[in-house]
């Protein structure tokens, strides 16, 4: 007894609940397009209302997935004239109410709240679950202008392309050739006769709906879209025109997979008690995918500029970071070369420290020696010289002109001369500037000293000692030439000014490099000379 009452229960719940779906609320009225309004059951979710589309200005679609019955109203503004206006009513197509006047009886005032009164009627209520209810008006004053309402309560068909084919130019006009029923993935391949593209669709009864487009699957780009379908020249097996779209092939600029979409222009967003996901508007969007392989590869005046400036940076990026590491080896051989130098520079005042003392005390071996043989005056007169030449030679300055090395020479010889009595001569070429030229301190020095300590210190008014400056083209070329008895240049020579003299000749090699230092020493019974030359010096 208790199972009997329970199945009757449920039997009566049951049916409670279909005849509450199936029950129209008549508090929630959706727009429907046009002049339309409609109210829909009570329960029923994702009512897509009123959706228009570019290529069916007139038209008003409904998608009503979820919904049973549909209640449809008409209104008028009371400026209308509501007798000259006539209905069509279509439930799958086919003609349940043809050409119908509008009962003007049955027009009841509408407030909405606006300030302005309606007048509306009902069409009545129509099953629209799996069927398709279309209602198209027209005012006969104006009968090019037809509107047409849908209320769907199909599930709409997902679009299949039927065809793709491309179209290439033959002798005397065009041929085409297609891939009929193609994959998810096809291979085309467009040479430069091919100059067009056509996508057929399987015809539907709402192909309005559907709008193509097509991207770069690599970028992402969308570079065409369309909602306009052609019809004519493509029949289907039930010889219907099926819809097509051409594409021009210059819209593809390289190579690489492209994807087709197609999909209804529904706005998904707007509904109400909406709770469709993602996942389930791609149930109704058709995808494929196209590779194309273009033998000869186009590009817009962007792309070429893109890639240009592509190259450029790239270019650019590539020659700074060589030059970033050229400034990088060249810094750090600059800093190496610095300290050589400094180095250099350092063992140089090294040697000069070493021949100043050197200098200073031949010089008062000098004196005393004047002094021992009672020279007083000449004693007196050296020391006079003496005084002024060591303030010059112990000037720490690394250059010094030639008119200051001519005048050191010049003071050391006339101080040498009280006590040896040789004769000396200080020469130049008449195109050398004495004041602006210079060349390191104490150059010529040792080896002046060198002619008369070893030279014609012997000779006494016999000896002679001849100093030149001479300009040799860029060269400048410094010679001391002595009368003495001379030496043996191949036996090593160990007095400590010559020694010094070469190990700075060395040192100053290393750090003026373009300026080579070049010493010469020829000797014979009939005497010395030295020549210095000063390589591109001038």
């Amino acid at each position: 007894m208790k199972k009997i009452i329970f199945l009757f229960l449920s039997f009566f719940i049951s049916v409670f609940i279909v005849n509450a779906q199936k029950g129209i609320n008549f508090f929630s009225m959706y727009a429907a397009g046009g002049k339309m309004l409609m109210n829909v059951d009570s329960s029923a979710k994702n009512v897509f209302y009123a959706n228009v589309f570019p290529n069916q200005p007139h038209t008003s679609f409904s998608f009503l997935p979820e919904v049973h019955q549909v209640n449809i109203q008409i209104y008028f503004r009371k400026t209308d004239n509501v007798q000259n206006y006539r209905y069509t009513i279509l439930e799958n197509n086919k003609p349940i109410v043809v050409n119908k006047s509008i009962n003007e009886a049955q027009l009841k005032e509408v407030d909405r709240g606006d300030e302005e009164i309606f007048r509306s009627t009902s069409f009545g209520t129509f099953p629209v679950k799996d069927k398709i209810i279309t209602i198209i008006t027209y005012d006969i004053q104006k009968p090019q202008d037809v509107y047409t309402t849908v209320f769907y309560g199909k599930s709409i068909p997902r679009a299949k392309i039927a065809a793709i084919g491309k179209r290439f130019i033959v002798e005397g006009g065009v041929d085409y050739k297609y891939i009929v029923d193609p994959k998810n993935k096809t291979d085309l391949i467009l040479n430069e006769k091919d100059d067009e593209l056509t996508i057929v669709k399987v015809k539907s009864d709402i192909d309005y709906i559907y709008a193509i487009s097509i991207k770069d699957k690599q970028t992402g780009n969308i570079f065409f879209n369309s909602t306009v379908w052609q019809y004519g020249g493509h029949i289907n097996e039930a010889r219907e025109f099926s819809p097509y779209v051409k594409i021009d092939k210059s819209v593809f600029k390289k190579s690489g997979d492209y994807e087709i979409v197609i999909q209804p222009l529904i706005k998904w967003t707007g509904c109400r008690d909406c709770d469709f996901s993602p996942k389930d508007i791609e149930k109704y969007v058709s995808r494929y995918t196209l590779s194309i392989t273009l033998e000869e590869e186009n590009y817009t005046k962007k792309e070429l500029l893109i890639y240009t400036l592509i190259v450029a940076f790239s270019i650019g990026l590539a020659f700074l970071t060589i030059l970033y590491f050229i400034k990088k080896r060249n810094k750090k051989q600059l800093i190496e070369n610095e300290q050589q130098k400094n180095i250099a520079k350092l063992q140089l005042n090294s040697i000069r420290s070493q021949l100043n003392p050197h200098f200073l005390f031949n010089a008062l071996s000098g004196i005393q020696n004047l002094m021992n043989k009672n020279q007083i005056d000449n004693a007196n007169k050296y020391l006079s010289k003496f005084a002024r030449l060591t303030r010059n030679v112990l000037d720490d300055k690394e250059l010094i002109s030639l008119s200051q090395e001519k005048t050191l020479l010049d003071d050391y010889l006339q101080m040498e001369q009280l006590r040896f009595g040789f004769k000396y001569e200080i020469n130049h070429s008449e195109n050398l500037d004495l004041a602006n030229i210079e060349i390191p301190s104490m150059l010529l020095q040792p080896f002046v000293e060198n002619a008369v300590k070893h030279g014609i210190s012997q000779k006494a008014t016999d000896g002679k000692i001849i100093i030149t400056f001479i300009k040799q083209a860029n060269d400048l070329v410094l010679t001391v030439t002595d009368n003495g008895n001379g030496f043996d240049t191949e036996k090593k020579n160990n007095g400590l000014g010559l020694l010094l003299s070469d190990s700075r000749i060395a040192l100053l090699n290393s750090i003026y490099k373009e300026n080579r230092f070049t010493l010469d020493i020829q000797s014979s019974t009939n005497g010395t000379k030295i020549s210095l030359a000063l390589t591109d010096w001038l």
